[in-house]
């Protein structure tokens, strides 16, 4: 009886914190609630400064943001191609529930009544605007009741920066190219985003400003290229042999095979990406022209930063930096991203809060996109939502040190996926096979190691983070 007594009573005390955390949140005055700043960079892995994903990489104001909160060095996507990383991020749902495996699906179809980050935000009295590319393709907002207004840009830059002298059969969608900064399309949604900081609002504001670089072509003005002298260029740690201890579908996703665009048609040339490249002496060309369409997108994430720093909503914005997933540049021979390694699944994320966060920390614990969503609207002092897949990281950000043993899951494509803890990352592929990389011991990921017995126990650990179902 009497521990009937103290379980009910237990019960009635979480009821009413559980109550009156909402209506805290729901009676939190308009005026009090955090701005929100949303950056967004398209195929961005870890080479900025403060992550030193490569040692050429200059990205002064990414890493001033990552002076100004705290930067995760180990954070990955949910999925390494645009459209699920993007969707799963803004929904809180995770692909393997959601179906959402490729570019392909659409958001609506699968997920017809999931209530979008910016839709949470907008119930409790914000206002959402958005420019460029935050869901899957830019200049289209994907989701118009998430919205109260979209910025649609005039795209006018069809310059291609590409080396007239070489064959069509070459793959090298790079170069310098004769135009005006204020031609390029991000430096239009970034422009629009520095007219909406000069306003002043009478709601709190989610603003979201999605940059279409370093996503292919790459072709910025040739200031940017001159950053990076083509002779000093470094290229990536790689080994010739990386990919003979991977299991044949590894082995599939790291043979990315050319595509020939002729008007209408696309033809398969045969040729791996890598391939090409080597052939027509570009390896160093790419390396440059990636290296300098980051500088490009970091000096426009500057001039956002300034417009911020300058505004009157300085002491009262949220900002958060994150790349929608990782990149390789010749690592295993792959080029692009469609894979589950760690250049194609890592990429930056910093958030940045003036008055409630840690400044200028990083944090090394691994921490997925799945969870933003739960950690933003803590931030906002909103209520939670118990539907969403992923786990609020807020104690990470007033603590980088503090202890975070979620495993991160990735996944791409129905049965693929990777599992990445602080130590350790597994792949498991559809067709049983596996990957398991001791980061410990070798951080580049070259030796695959799943097949060596005293090992199966860490890869029957890491299995139980794996999806119990999976949506089709």
């Amino acid at each position: 009886m009497i521990k009937k007594f103290k379980s009910e009573i237990i019960f009635y005390w979480i009821i009413v914190l559980v109550f009156s955390q909402n209506i805290f949140a729901q009676n939190t005055p308009v005026s009090e609630k955090p701005n929100v700043l949303f950056i967004a960079v398209d195929d961005l892995n870890d080479w900025t400064g403060y992550l030193g994903g490569h040692p050429q990489a200059k990205t002064p104001n990414i890493d001033r943001l990552a002076s100004e909160g705290v930067g995760f060095t180990r954070a990955y996507c949910s999925a390494p191609l645009c459209n699920p990383s993007r969707i799963s991020l803004l929904t809180g749902i995770l692909p393997s529930n959601s179906g959402v495996y490729g570019n392909g699906e659409r958001l609506r179809e699968k997920l017809p009544t999931a209530t979008i980050l910016m839709q949470y935000l907008k119930q409790y009295g914000y206002n959402t605007q958005g420019g460029g590319k935050i869901f899957h393709a830019a200049n289209n907002p994907g989701d118009v009741a998430s919205w109260d207004f979209y910025f649609k840009a005039n795209d006018v830059t069809r310059a291609s920066g590409r080396d007239i002298d070489l064959p069509k059969d070459a793959w090298a969608p790079w170069g310098a190219i004769d135009v005006e900064d204020e031609e390029m399309l991000d430096v239009k949604v970034v422009n629009w985003a520095i007219s909406e900081l000069e306003k002043s609002h009478d709601k709190p504001f989610f603003l979201a400003c999605g940059f279409t670089k370093p996503h292919l072509p790459w072709y910025v003005p040739q200031k940017y290229f001159d950053m990076h002298p083509l002779d000093d260029i470094i290229l990536p740690k790689t080994k010739d042999d990386d990919r003979n201890d991977l299991p044949e579908y590894g082995k599939k996703l790291a043979r990315e095979v050319h595509t020939i665009s002729t008007g209408q048609n696309h033809i398969k040339s045969g040729k791996e990406d890598h391939e090409l490249v080597l052939k027509y002496d570009q390896w160093h060309k790419g390396v440059q022209a990636y290296l300098a369409t980051i500088s490009f997108v970091d000096a426009y994430v500057g001039k956002l930063l300034d417009a911020l720093e300058n505004s009157e909503y300085a002491d009262n914005t949220i900002v958060v930096l994150w790349g929608d997933h990782g990149w390789h540049l010749g690592e295993k021979q792959h080029w692009r991203k469609h894979a589950l390694w760690e250049n194609t699944t890592r990429t930056p994320l910093i958030i940045s809060a003036p008055k409630s966060i840690e400044k200028n920390r990083l944090c090394e614990s691994p921490v997925s996109f799945i969870d933003i969503y739960p950690t933003l609207i803590e931030l906002c002092g909103l209520p939670e939502r118990e539907e969403l897949d992923g786990k609020s990281f807020v104690p990470l950000l007033h603590n980088p040190d503090a202890k975070w043993d979620k495993p991160v899951l990735t996944t791409y494509g129905k049965g693929n996926h990777a599992i990445r803890t602080e130590r350790w990352r597994y792949i498991h592929y559809f067709d049983g096979t596996d990957e398991l990389y001791d980061h410990q011991k070798d951080p580049e990921e070259w030796k695959n190691i799943a097949d060596v017995p005293k090992y199966r126990s860490v890869i029957e650990e890491l299995k139980n983070s794996l999806p119990k179902t999976e949506r089709d």
